[in-house]
């Protein structure tokens, strides 16, 4: 089973699902590789397609849960958030918009580090027949 953040909710894929195509939103994306095996990334938005037994994720930015250094993530978010303040007082010229990417991925990563990631799951079905 793969479940990736769906802009509406996520989204789990089982074997011989049905074609589908949706936006996703940054959060948790984990793959069920057996029974008891888990692997977690934190991704980025973007977008996810499945069709003829295969699924590709298209976002911004994948972190394995293993390697994210949550003191590293702090210190980004925390210096992200600061020259976002620079901007809005007029003393830094700063792109806002990659700014707000920085923040929103240094959020994600301590979020998905810290478990906070999980929310409603749809699971897409196989198709009846």
């Amino acid at each position: 089973m793969l479940i990736v953040p769906g802009d509406a909710g996520e989204i789990g894929i089982l074997a011989r699902h049905a074609p589908l195509v949706a936006m996703l939103r940054a959060g948790s994306t984990r793959v069920h590789v057996q029974q008891n095996e888990v692997l977690e990334f934190a991704t980025g938005p973007g977008f996810f397609k499945v069709e003829q037994d295969r699924a590709l994720a298209l976002v911004d930015d994948a972190i394995d849960v293993r390697e994210i250094d949550r003191d590293r993530a702090q210190r980004q978010l925390d210096e992200a958030q600061a020259e976002l303040e620079r901007i809005e007082a007029g003393e830094s010229d700063v792109d806002r918009w990659q700014l707000e990417q920085r923040i929103h991925h240094a959020e994600n990563q301590l979020s998905v580090a810290g478990g906070g990631a999980v929310s409603d799951l749809r699971v897409a079905a196989p198709p009846a027949g």
